[in-house]
């Protein structure tokens, strides 16, 4: 498996992971993916693939976000979405994407990545609870135990607060979870 940067090529089958992985809710995130390409090409953010034999099977996204911190307004990234084929799942690809992602949000002096997603499976790549290290969700659909942050290298202890996402997230209503009874 290689894991590389996207390339213009790879949109048809980043596509066709997001909606597998994704079910019912592919479509949602595979126009997220496309409005956030954008600004991932612009240099802010990143968006890598997991190749094997020539077809992407996997795919991370993350995209320059703000931290409205007591300070000043930070720039940090949200990792979102992460999707691997379901044939590949508990194969070490979704892994091998985000653990290559970090790295390189490390090497650009990103402080934190915010992600939304299951503690028990992020919680192994480093990410822990938001609100524990004094973050704020960006919304309140959000579950407590699903807004998660890794604090890299570049992080100083003053950097706390609400994040921000990208108008993106909102434009999709790809924020949280929706109350279907409501």
């Amino acid at each position: 498996m290689d894991v590389r940067e996207e390339r213009v090529g790879d949109a048809d089958g980043v596509r066709e992971v997001n909606l597998r992985a994704f079910g019912d809710h592919g479509v949602v995130v595979a126009a997220l993916v496309e409005s956030l390409r954008e600004s991932v090409a612009a240099g802010h953010g990143l968006s890598l693939v997991a190749e094997e034999r020539g077809r992407v099977v996997g795919h991370v996204m993350f995209t320059q976000s703000l931290l409205d911190a007591p300070r000043r307004l930070v720039d940090v990234q949200v990792l979102s979405p992460l999707a691997v084929l379901p044939e590949r799942w508990r194969r070490g690809v979704g892994r091998a994407l985000v653990r290559t992602g970090l790295e390189r949000m490390a090497a650009r002096g990103v402080p934190l990545v915010f992600l939304e997603g299951d503690p028990r499976y992020y919680a192994r790549l480093g990410f822990e609870p938001g609100g524990e290290h004094g973050f704020r969700k960006p919304s309140l659909r959000i579950p407590d135990a699903a807004f998660q942050v890794v604090r890299l290298p570049a992080h100083e202890p003053w950097m706390t607060g609400t994040l921000v996402y990208p108008q993106p997230f909102w434009r999709h209503d790809a924020v949280g979870l929706r109350d279907p009874e409501a």
